[in-house]
């Protein structure tokens, strides 16, 4: 009887198991930190996956019909607030046309989305009340975003459908983003165009939102009813996640979106994998993935097509970001790939609570105007350390394959490519001064850039200790850096014009197994403050051939053995 009663005990507790394992949402398992992240070069924490209940409730029993043409919002209102008030589960949106306002998110659900569901916002802009919440760096006030939570666990958005933010109702667009006949359907449909006839506005108050926002702004107004005069300006993300724990998105398509398209903003445990991310290439903020000051973040197998960067590391902007102090650490993406954005993969520029602890693996960029981005201003603070880049596969990247940009001014990618840089005077270093450093990146191979390297720094605050391994970029023009410090290159073969490098106040520089000796000059060295660049394998004969220096620079900056 005791042996009888031994075995049903057991068959109990396998049976609570398996019912606990189901209760993990996703499509793969859940991650462990001894296998999971065995590879990585820093210490990286055990991400847990949500776990919600076995319920499931569908929309349609709430009165949710897939017409495309019937108004939702109250029907996964209530279907939320359903499954919520019984525990929790998953809200299933089935097959159809889902016209709705905003949904809100609570704790423990997942809203999957079936084979051939597609949720489409509403363009009604009035649905979408205006809110306090934070955007580009900075609390602002903004149109409540089409998906939303704030403060939950437990929370994931999955399965094969699509949702569509109908950002053409909210978005400004440039001409100079547009084909001839694009730009003319565009204007021919209504809306407002600027003054001198380059940016289309959806609307007046759209169009003249922007002025009357800064006036707020300036009076530090906190009444959301006072922001009712601009509202169609105030474009919201499309999915906004705020302090929320345990997050899971696997699956659906997200495109089109008001601004930026996904931002997990002060989230911890956020695995993303198995999207989408789609946005019209003109499509301005139409970033595909922003995430901002959040910890234990997996991105993989991703998709990525998008009208601004890609995927984004941020921790908020100036003064409000360096106060909250909250970085974005412990991030890995891997297995992803970018079509159009700005950057494939970018960390800035609203870095100011700092960046760390980040690995970026086996990614393709096909097409993006800039490859791994990284950049900041003057102002921002922060620090960006402990990154690690590797097996990056990119082609036809129209600017720098690789770009340091710490004087980053907001303009297109393409815009400031052409922008030769200029000479800058040295300032005080302070608490807005950013600071970039330790970061590796290896195994980088680039078929077609408009620049191999790019990296600009301060004079009071070089770019330092980076470095470039085993890579091959083939690019117009070759390797350029401005206020770098400890710099080391290293198999790094470079098809493109001469002279390969070129090195402007630049410090502690090692170039090895690197210079080419066919083109003539390899090196040119520039700047009063260069110095300590050292060429292993170059000696005086040959570096008299291959090396060029400014006027102005020291006669011993280029270290050459006998």
């Amino acid at each position: 009887m005791v042996h009888h009663r031994c075995w049903i005990l057991l068959l109990i507790l396998l049976a609570l198991t398996a019912t606990e394992e189901k209760a993990a949402v996703g499509s793969k398992a859940a991650p462990d930190s001894a296998l999971f992240f065995a590879d990585l070069p820093f210490a990286m924490p055990e991400i847990t996956l949500p776990r919600i209940p076995n319920r499931q409730v569908r929309i349609t029993a709430y009165g949710a019909l897939g017409d495309g043409r019937a108004m939702n919002t109250t029907a996964f209102s209530r279907a939320i607030e359903a499954c919520h008030a019984d525990g929790g589960g998953r809200v299933i949106v089935p097959a159809g046309i889902w016209l709705t306002g905003p949904i809100v998110l609570k704790d423990n659900i997942d809203l999957h989305l079936e084979k051939n569901a597609c949720i489409v916002f509403s363009p009604q802009l009035d649905q979408y009340p205006v809110v306090h919440t934070q955007y580009e760096g900075v609390s602002a006030f903004r149109r409540q975003s089409p998906i939303s939570g704030r403060d939950l666990e437990n929370i994931a958005i999955t399965g094969p459908g699509l949702v569509d933010g109908s950002g053409q109702a909210w978005r400004p667009v440039k001409k100079m983003k547009m084909t001839s006949r694009q730009w003319k359907e565009l204007i021919t449909s209504g809306g407002v165009l600027s003054s001198n006839g380059t940016i289309w506005h959806p609307s007046r108050q759209a169009m003249e939102g922007e002025a009357l926002l800064e006036k707020l702004r300036k009076k530090n107004s906190t009444d959301p009813a006072a922001y009712a005069a601009c509202a169609e300006y105030l474009r919201p993300v499309m999915v906004s996640l705020v302090r929320c724990k345990k997050v899971l998105l696997d699956g659906p398509t997200f495109s089109n979106s008001p601004a930026w398209n996904l931002h997990p903003f002060l989230c911890e445990d956020v695995v993303i994998r198995n999207l989408t991310v789609r946005n019209p290439w003109y499509s301005q903020n139409g970033d595909g993935l922003d995430i901002e000051s959040c910890r234990r973040v997996l991105v993989e197998e991703c998709s990525f097509d998008v009208g601004d960067d890609a995927i984004c590391v941020k921790s908020g902007k100036g003064e409000q970001g360096r106060r909250l102090a909250r970085p974005c650490e412990w991030l890995v993406v891997r297995d992803c790939t970018v079509y159009h954005g700005h950057g494939g993969f970018t960390i800035g520029s609203e870095m100011s609570g700092g960046v760390r602890n980040v690995a970026v693996q086996n990614c393709t960029f096909i097409g993006t105007d800039m490859g791994v981005r990284f950049k900041s201003t003057r102002g921002r603070g922060g620090v960006v350390e402990n990154i690690y880049i590797e097996n990056i596969y990119m082609q036809d990247i129209p600017t720098d394959a690789i770009g340091f940009n710490l004087f980053y001014s907001n303009q297109e990618p393409l815009v400031a490519a052409a922008d030769e840089a200029a000479f800058v005077a040295e300032e005080p270093v302070s608490e807005e001064t950013p600071r970039f450093r330790r970061i590796y990146l290896k195994n980088i191979l680039c078929r077609g850039a408009g620049r191999a390297v790019f990296l600009q720094g301060l004079p009071e605050m070089p770019i330092e200790e980076i470095e470039l391994h085993n890579s091959t970029i083939s690019s117009k023009a070759g390797f350029y850096a401005e206020d770098a410090q400890s710099v080391v290159v290293d198999h790094l073969s470079l098809d493109t014009t001469a002279p390969m490098y070129t090195l402007t106040n630049c410090r502690e520089v090692t170039l090895r197994n690197t210079l080419s000796l066919e083109k003539g000059v390899a090196l040119r060295v520039r700047g009063p403050r260069s110095a300590q660049i050292r060429l292993p394998g170059i000696d005086q004969r040959l570096g008299s051939q291959v090396v060029e220096q400014s006027a102005n620079v020291p006669a011993d900056a280029v270290l050459l053995p006998e």
